[in-house]
């Protein structure tokens, strides 16, 4: 192989109360014209079944992405593992152009080794190649990683595959909610484990920019309050107690800020709060209701809600002063912002005809574009690389998280035994 990495560290360690249920992902709309790819099931060659089917997740990753089609097993015209048993006119018949081969292999004592290549059989030669070591319990990483680097390479845009979300679970007992927990799982919905659970609502679960920190809306002591949890120790820290309301928390992009929403000062304003020191500063000055703040990538703006105009509407505001700035004028009801990773579109909740959908607003043009179909869509939030929103959504009446291409081609529907919603996207490295 052309390149080899000895060892890539694939998750850092995490401190998470037991796990629960995978989320399943079903994809409810398929881009046209994706590309062919051939994933070939991976190389195994100790007895029995092996601990996780690395070709299988790869070939979902990039399905999931909407760009590619993988070939299914049972319709590939050979499955080589080994370079020189690639019959490079047998996939390019097929209209394949990209195949991937690899292997797993044990190396005893819980850990092992995979190595994948991924060749081009137009041009019959190898694009990419590597080796690594995983534990057993990283070998979903591993598979992630390995779409990561397939997808970068094939598309020079980064991979969000190796990626977690956060989101609030709430189980319904008897028709009424019995418990709120904090959930964190894999991008698709796999490893979910708790965070914090309380019998008193949680909500609005935030990323810190390096990943390590959670934070989140908490009702457990009777009152909303903002608290803090580091995700390697479950340290909570109560960040925010202030009278009235609590809410809506958000990093700086550098991670030494969180912007909120309070009321102590007797209607919705937003504030910045420096993690240092715990000292606020008030950014928004109008008596109506302003909330939801999501910061622009340079750290210097935020976008935020507000109904300073009569209805609820997108606004963008220097941290520093000088007046705000509507952003959205299309429809009476536009909310929930969410910036993408380089600044350049904002995504939100639109209402038109009754109905809520996400749409997206492409900041250099103005131009709006609405991407689901409803009826009850909202908490849009970009993955780490701006390819994919994920959202809370309803499905056959239940509270379920939806994922949609920021071109509006490709669909999906996580779903599982408890509700969910409130979702958010761990930036890179998480």
């Amino acid at each position: 192989m052309r390149r080899i990495a000895a060892v890539l560290c694939l998750i850092v360690g995490i401190a998470w109360v037991p796990a629960h249920a995978a989320l399943n992902i079903t994809i409810t709309q398929g881009a046209v014209g994706a590309t062919p790819i051939g994933v070939v099931p991976f190389a195994w060659t100790d007895k029995g079944p092996p601990p996780q089917r690395i070709g299988h997740i790869v070939a979902d990753d990039l399905a999931r992405s909407g760009l590619f089609a993988p070939v299914p097993p049972d319709k590939m015209p050979q499955q080589p593992t080994q370079p020189s048993q690639i019959d490079n006119t047998a996939w390019s018949k097929m209209g394949v152009g990209d195949v991937v081969i690899g292997g797993l292999e044990s190396l005893g004592g819980g850990q092992y080794s995979v190595h994948f290549q991924l060749f081009d059989t137009l041009q019959n030669q190898q694009l990419l190649g590597y080796r690594f070591q995983a534990k057993i319990g990283q070998l979903r990483q591993a598979a992630h990683r390995i779409s990561d680097l397939i997808y970068q390479q094939l598309t020079g845009q980064r991979g969000a595959f190796n990626t977690h979300i956060a989101y609030v679970s709430t189980k319904v007992e008897n028709g009424r909610i019995a418990r709120y927990r904090i959930m964190v799982a894999d991008y698709d919905g796999h490893n979910a484990q708790v965070v914090y659970s309380s019998p008193k609502p949680l909500s609005s679960p935030a990323w810190s920019p390096d990943g390590k920190y959670i934070a989140y809306e908490s009702f457990a002591s009777g009152r909303p309050e903002l608290y803090l949890q580091n995700l390697s120790t479950a340290k909570r820290e109560l960040i925010s107690d202030q009278p009235g309301l609590n809410s809506a928390p958000a990093f700086s992009p550098d991670g030494t800020q969180l912007a909120m929403t309070l009321t102590h000062n007797g209607h919705a304003e937003i504030f910045v709060m420096d993690l240092a020191t715990h000292q606020l500063t008030q950014v928004t000055h109008d008596a109506s209701i302003n909330t939801g703040a999501a910061w622009m990538p340079d750290g210097k703006s935020i976008v935020f809600t507000s109904d300073r105009g009569g209805s609820p509407q997108i606004y963008v505001k220097t941290i520093g002063g000088g007046p705000a700035q509507r952003l959205t004028y299309d429809g009476h009801y536009n909310a929930g912002a969410s910036v993408s990773p380089n600044g350049k579109k904002v995504a939100f909740v639109h209402e038109a005809g009754g109905a809520f959908q996400i749409a997206i607003m492409d900041l250099g043009t103005g131009q709006m574009q609405v991407l689901t179909r409803g009826p009850l869509d909202d908490a849009p939030s970009f993955s780490p690389n701006g390819a994919m929103i994920i959202y809370s959504t309803i499905y056959n009446g239940k509270k379920v998280l939806g994922v949609v291409s920021v071109d509006g081609r490709v669909r999906q529907r996580l779903s599982g035994p408890e509700y969910v919603s409130q979702p958010a996207w761990s930036p890179f490295g998480s």
